[in-house]
């Protein structure tokens, strides 16, 4: 284990100055690795190639945290490691007993993104920079014929944040429905898509805006609108403040939970040690990556116990 991670840390230096390349093919651990969509273009992109040069043939699985969680603990996949956004999909796999620790590997917000090609877009840019006299994001959110996309919140809690966000901004802007008059219905399907298609629908001008986590966008060359701070599920400090909104779905009641991303090996895996020196690299090594994609340190989240 010792010399496994060794390995991991040197990969991971050689991948930083350039002078790594992938090992052959044959000589690669086969990983398969369920992770949150959100994490997509790191994941598919440079994670992937730094595990090769570590030995690890990263195979990904990109979908909502929950339903991946689901799959997991009915027994109908059995992913060497899963890295879920939220506490609560990670819960739900420790419980089940299988796993027995998850790592905090980072961390983000939620933004709105916005489509170039929008006809909204000079309004999203003006209100992104605060200009003076601009129209404020949750009214241009509100336009009769603007196409917002989110994802469903029954599966992905990205689906529940963007409403917690809205809620929140209710009370912070003092703009009562305000949640209502921009998603209408929780499952509204025509504002509903799977979470790796949103940014290609914003690159392509399908849609105008979408909500997302702060790491989303950049990748795409996609603008994005920051949002403050009491709304924007990312402050640790907040948390007993974002609590106080709620969401009731499925017969569940949802509370805010910290936008931290967590990373555990299943139990069964088929390649225990080379899991662990994943989840172990994702939460040292591998920072410098989650930094360049936009993701903010783990600082002050604890590791998950079941």
């Amino acid at each position: 284990m010792i010399r496994r991670t060794w390995m991991v840390s040197a990969a991971a230096a050689a991948v930083a100055t350039g002078l790594a390349g992938p090992l052959e093919a044959q000589d690669l651990t086969p990983l398969d690795v369920a992770y949150a969509g959100s994490m997509g273009s790191m994941m598919e992109g440079p994670i992937k190639a730094a595990a090769a040069t570590m030995g690890i043939d990263m195979h990904g699985r990109a979908q909502g945290s929950d339903a991946l969680a689901q799959l997991i603990v009915g027994g109908s996949i059995t992913p060497d490691v899963f890295v879920p956004v939220t506490p609560g999909p990670m819960m739900t796999v420790l419980k089940a007993g299988k796993a027995t620790t998850a790592a905090p590997i980072a961390r983000t917000e939620m933004v709105i993104a916005y489509s170039p090609k929008s006809k909204y877009a000079q309004a999203f840019d003006d209100a992104a920079a605060g200009k003076h006299g601009a129209m404020p994001w949750w009214q241009i959110l509100q336009q009769s014929d603007i196409r917002f996309g989110r994802t469903d919140p029954a599966t992905d809690p990205q689906g529940r944040n963007i409403i917690f966000t809205l809620r929140l901004a209710e009370a912070f802007y003092k703009q009562p429905g305000l949640a209502q008059k921009i998603l209408g219905d929780t499952l509204n399907a025509a504002q509903i898509f799977g979470e790796p298609t949103v940014e290609a629908r914003l690159q392509s001008g399908e849609l105008d805006a979408a909500s997302a986590y702060k790491i989303q966008p950049g990748p795409f060359n996609l603008p994005y609108v920051h949002l403050p701070h009491e709304i924007n599920l990312g402050d640790l400090s907040m948390q007993s403040a974002y609590a106080q909104t709620s969401l009731d779905l499925g017969g569940k009641t949802y509370h805010p939970q910290a936008l931290a991303y967590f990373a555990a090996v299943i139990t069964g895996s088929a390649h225990p040690d080379g899991a662990q020196a994943f989840v172990d690299w994702l939460a040292g090594g591998a920072q410098p990556i989650f930094a360049k994609y936009f993701y903010d340190p783990p600082a002050g989240m604890a590791a998950l116990h079941a």
